[in-house]
């Protein structure tokens, strides 16, 4: 990996520690990006353990190609974690799982990358999928979206306030000339924001919630979270780190429904855990990067780490 495009783990040690309690046992890293979190799971492995990795990016996949291709506990899937019960049912594995990791979001080489199209701080191309192979880019969708769907994109994924002044100013640039670049976008959104938060970038909201549209983050989360209750064996553990709100909150909940088991018998009724059909036990309360970490890695500041351990 160059050192222009350097990539800093988050939560890393905070991450492993919690999943890894087994070392013969075979874990999943289902957000690969350039293996921070990875390697270190694979330091704390017997020869006997294993590790799998998925990502939809080609760039994470040759990085995992070039870390660890000699090694024969690692192996590596190009695709979304959404696929996750599929690779591991290849393998024979489901219900045998010890431990799953996803760390959301952006990586750090796909953000400071303009060839990308992810930042507004840098202008090139305006992509922003994860897997290019995949989809339409940003670019392809703004040329015939509908101005209420852009705002609908803008005010549920990137939580803009004034997602229907930017909307309609996409619109009318669009119709001058495509909107083809990152920095032509940020600049209409930069331009139609009439409240800039202090801190922040206009457009961050915005792109915010354009990335996680075309890559289907907040479905792809949900489907694998589910998928996730299903391979892993009882008191296997789940680990997720969020960077945004709306991943967090669906993370929690979850992880809520499942501690609590069936809410629909009546009340007064002496049941059992059975009956309740619990499945997951939460393990200690989220984590937070400390002062030190954030110091160091500024887009730290937002994670939230969340455990479950698998009841049943």
């Amino acid at each position: 990996m160059s050192a222009e495009f350097k990539h800093i783990t988050v939560l890393l040690n905070e991450a492993v520690d919690t999943l890894v309690d087994d070392p013969d046992g075979f874990y999943i890293d289902g957000t690969f990006g350039r293996g921070g979190h990875s390697a270190l799971v694979l330091s704390r492995l017997s020869a006997q353990g294993q590790l799998m990795g998925i990502d939809k990016d080609p760039e994470a996949i040759a990085c995992a190609a070039e870390r660890f291709g000699d090694d024969p506990r690692f192996s590596i899937e190009r695709g979304s974690f959404a696929q996750l019960e599929a690779f591991v049912r290849q393998r024979e594995l489901a219900g045998k799982v010890d431990g799953v990791l996803l760390d959301l979001g952006v990586s750090s080489p796909q953000l400071d990358d303009p060839n990308r199209g992810f930042s507004f701080m840098a202008d090139g191309p305006l992509d922003m999928r994860m897997n290019p192979d995949v989809g339409e880019s940003v670019a392809e969708w703004l040329a015939h979206a509908a101005e209420k769907e852009i705002a609908d994109v803008l005010y549920t994924y990137g939580e803009e306030r004034h997602s229907r002044r930017m909307a309609r100013a996409i619109v009318n640039e669009r119709e001058q000339e495509p909107i083809v670049t990152t920095g032509r976008l940020a600049k209409i959104i930069t331009e139609a924001n009439p409240a800039w938060e202090k801190g922040k970038n206009p457009a961050t909201r915005a792109f915010q919630g354009i990335r996680i549209f075309i890559n289907r983050e907040l479905e792809d989360l949900e489907d694998c979270l589910d998928q996730a209750l299903e391979v892993l064996k009882p008191g296997g553990r789940l680990v997720v780190i969020s960077f945004h709100s709306l991943e967090d909150r669906i993370v929690k909940r979850f992880i809520r429904k499942y501690v609590k088991g069936d809410e629909h018998l009546p009340p007064g009724i002496p049941v059992t855990d059975d009956m309740l059909n619990i499945r997951l036990k939460a393990v200690g309360k989220a984590v937070k990067a400390g002062r030190e970490e954030v110091s160091d890695n500024p887009r730290s500041r937002s994670a939230v780490m969340r455990v479950a351990k698998k009841v049943r």
